[in-house]
C-alpha cells in the first residue's frame, strides 16, 4: 500500500507567521490514521523574504512491524545521556531569549538595514559579532550549550592591554627651587624644630627671637612675635590643625599660643618644663610639648589646669614628636637614640607601648604614613643616617635604608606613595623616595 502525502500551507499576513500542516491519507477524500508511522522528521526550513520556502522531510513507514521491535531499533537508550536523536531539539541547550528576538524583532532589523548607511551597517555587523547575535539557528540539537558570548572578539582581545592600557604621563619633578626665602639669624641646631607649614598655606619660621609668617598664596611676609632676649631664642613652632593658631616654644621652657589672624597672644604655659622646649605637636585641642629635660607633656588648651598627661621615657632631650592620623598614638624621638610609641589612653605613664632601639644616633625625623595607619617612618642623626619603617602594632622593624647622612625630617606624600627626606651633613640634600621599593626618584640640592 502506498500512502499519499499532502501538504497544506497557510500564512497570516498580519502576524507574519507561517504554519504548516502535514496530512497523511490513503485517499483524497478520507484521512487515515497510520498505526505503523514510525517518525516524521522535519530537517530544515529556510524562509526567504518573498515568502517562498524550501523544505526537506522524510517519512519513514513500517508495515507489519511490532511496536517492541521498533522501539528497540529507533528509540534512544534511557541509560545514555548523550544518545539524543539528532533531529529532536534539546530544550536545555536552547537560548530562548535569542529565539524570541529572532522571531519577533529580527525581520524588523533586516528591513531597517535596507535604508541604513554603510557605516551603520558595518557597526551593526561588528556589534552582532561581538554580542554573538549573528547566529542563523534557533533550535539546538546537541546537549552542549553554546559558549557564552565574549564582550570583544578574540582578534581584539589579544591587543586589548596594548590598545586600552591607560597612559600615565611621567610626573615632572623640578630640580630647581620655585622660590628662595632669606632666613637670617636662623639657629643652626639639629635638635630644634624651627619651620612649619600650616593648613592655610602659611609658613611659620623662627629666626632668632622672632617668628615670621610667609603667606604662600599672597607672597607676603609678616612678623608674628619677637620675644625678649631672656626668653629667647625661639626653639620650636607648630601650627594647630585649624591653620590659624600657632604654638611657639622658647629657650626659657615657656610655651605660647598665638592667633595669627589677630596677631595677639592667647595664652602661655610656664613651669611645665625645666629647660628649652624643642618639639611641639597638636592633637585637636591637645598640645604636646617635649623638652630638653626628657619630659613629654599633654596640655589641654581649653582649660586653665592645662596639664592632662605626662610621659616619661627619654633620658635626654626630646627632639621629635608626631601624633598618628587617628590621634590615638604618639611617637617621640630623643637624643638618647630611642623612639617611643605612646597610647593616648594612658594620660600619665612611664609605660610605653613600644620602645624602639635600633637607631644609633638622635632621632628627630618622625612621620606617620597617611595610607597605612600603623606604619611609622623614623630617621636617625649623623652617626646613624638610616630611615627605618616600623609596624607600631607589633613594634617590628619592616625595612631600613642607609642614606649616609643625618636625617633631619621626613614627610609623606598624600597623593602618591612617596616619602621625602631632608638631610644634613654631608650633602644637605632633599631626597624623594618611592615607597615601598625605596628607589630614589629625585635628589634636590642647593642648601
Amino acid at each position: 500500500q502506498i500512502c499519499s502525502l499532502s501538504l497544506s500551507l497557510s500564512r497570516s499576513h498580519h502576524h507574519h507567521q507561517r504554519r504548516t500542516t502535514l496530512l497523511l491519507s490513503n485517499s483524497p477524500q478520507k484521512f487515515l490514521k497510520i498505526p505503523y508511522l514510525i517518525s516524521i522528521f522535519l530537517i530544515s526550513f529556510d524562509f526567504s523574504k518573498d515568502s517562498d520556502f524550501r523544505f526537506l522531510f522524510s517519512v519513514c513507514l513500517g508495515m507489519n512491524t511490532s511496536r517492541s521491535s521498533l522501539q528497540r531499533h529507533f528509540l534512544p537508550m534511557k541509560n545514555s545521556k548523550e544518545n539524543f536523536d539528532r533531529f529532536i531539539p534539546n530544550r536545555s541547550a536552547m537560548d530562548f531569549d535569542y529565539a524570541h528576538f529572532a522571531l519577533t524583532e529580527g525581520r524588523k532589523v533586516e528591513e531597517e538595514a535596507v535604508f541604513s548607511s554603510p557605516s551603520k551597517l558595518a557597526y551593526r555587523k561588528q556589534l552582532a559579532e561581538t554580542m554573538n547575535l549573528n547566529r542563523n539557528r534557533i533550535l539546538a540539537f546537541r546537549n552542549k550549550p553554546c559558549p557564552p558570548p565574549t564582550m570583544l572578539p578574540s582578534a581584539h582581545s589579544a591587543s586589548l592591554p596594548q590598545q586600552f592600557k591607560p597612559f600615565k604621563p611621567r610626573r615632572h619633578i623640578p630640580l630647581v627651587p620655585e622660590r628662595t626665602l632669606d632666613a637670617p639669624d636662623i639657629v643652626d641646631d639639629f635638635y630644634l624644630n624651627l619651620l612649619d607649614w600650616g593648613s592655610a598655606n602659611v609658613l611659620a619660621i623662627a629666626l632668632g627671637n622672632s617668628v615670621f609668617l610667609w603667606d604662600a598664596s599672597a607672597s607676603s611676609v609678616s612678623e608674628l612675635v619677637t620675644v625678649d632676649e631672656e626668653k629667647g631664642p625661639v626653639t620650636s613652632v607648630n601650627w594647630a590643625p585649624d591653620g590659624r593658631h600657632v604654638a611657639v616654644g622658647l629657650d626659657n621652657a615657656q610655651v605660647q599660643i598665638w592667633d595669627s589672624e589677630a596677631n595677639r597672644l592667647l595664652r602661655s604655659f610656664s613651669g611645665c618644663h625645666h629647660s628649652r622646649v624643642g618639639s611641639l605637636a597638636w592633637n585637636n585641642h591637645i598640645l604636646t610639648t617635649g623638652g630638653m629635660d626628657g619630659k613629654i607633656i599633654n596640655n589641654d588648651v581649653r582649660v586653665s589646669s592645662h596639664v592632662v598627661g605626662t610621659y616619661k621615657g627619654h633620658s635626654q632631650e626630646v627632639c621629635g614628636l608626631k601624633w598618628s592620623g587617628s590621634g590615638q598614638q604618639l611617637a617621640s624621638g630623643g637624643n638618647d637614640n630611642l623612639v617611643h610609641i605612646w597610647d593616648r589612653c594612658m594620660g600619665s605613664s612611664t609605660q610605653w607601648m613600644h620602645r624602639l632601639r635600633d637607631h644609633t644616633s638622635a632621632v628627630k625625623a618622625l612621620a606617620w604614613c597617611p595610607f597605612q595607619s600603623n606604619l611609622l617612618a623614623t630617621g636617625g642623626g649623623g652617626e646613624d643616617g638610616k630611615i627605618k619603617f616600623w609596624n607600631t602594632y607589633t613594634g617590628a622593624c619592616l625595612n631600613s635604608v642607609d642614606n649616609g647622612s643625618q636625617v633631619s625630617c621626613l614627610l609623606w606624600s598624600h597623593k602618591e606613595r612617596e616619602l621625602l627626606s631632608s638631610h644634613g651633613l654631608m650633602q644637605n640634600q632633599l631626597t624623594l623616595w618611592k615607597y615601598p621599593s625605596m628607589v630614589k626618584m629625585a635628589e634636590l640640592t642647593g642648601h
